[in-house]
């Protein structure tokens, strides 16, 4: 265990809490497009966030803030409803599939099955697309 301060921590976490405290505002605003109340996507992010950190503190033990990322927001808003003119409610019922299936694969060994079906090149072609 390493040895550590509250305040040492308290300011960590409102450091951390500071960097991404905007997606309080931009996420809910960007869902909002797609028809769903403003005030329950913000209590929605307030809740995933607040409670995938605290996952990701206490079982993986790692220092992460995780919070919905903007590029899925306006990838959903835009592209799935507004583009291909799903109603939201189909969309979120397939994130939540997607969900569960993300969670399903490290259980099982499929995730690695899965892993080592992707061509290296492919791989290698995700891992950088995010950047340029």
């Amino acid at each position: 265990m390493h040895k550590t301060y509250l305040k040492t921590e308290f300011i960590a976490g409102f450091t951390t809490f500071i960097t991404m405290a905007y997606a309080l505002a931009v996420v809910p605003s960007i869902l909002s497009v797609t028809g769903m109340l403003k005030k329950a996507l913000f209590t929605s992010v307030v809740l995933v966030s607040m409670i995938s950190t605290f996952i990701m503190g206490i079982y993986a033990k790692l220092p992460f803030a995780l919070a919905p990322g903007i590029g899925l927001c306006v990838f959903f808003t835009c592209t799935v409803v507004l583009g291909m003119g799903y109603p939201w409610q189909t969309s979120l019922t397939a994130v939540f599939i997607e969900g569960l299936i993300f969670i399903f694969l490290p259980v099982t060994n499929l995730r690695i099955i899965v892993a080592k079906a992707i061509p290296d090149n492919l791989k290698k072609a995700i891992s950088v697309g995010n950047n340029g």
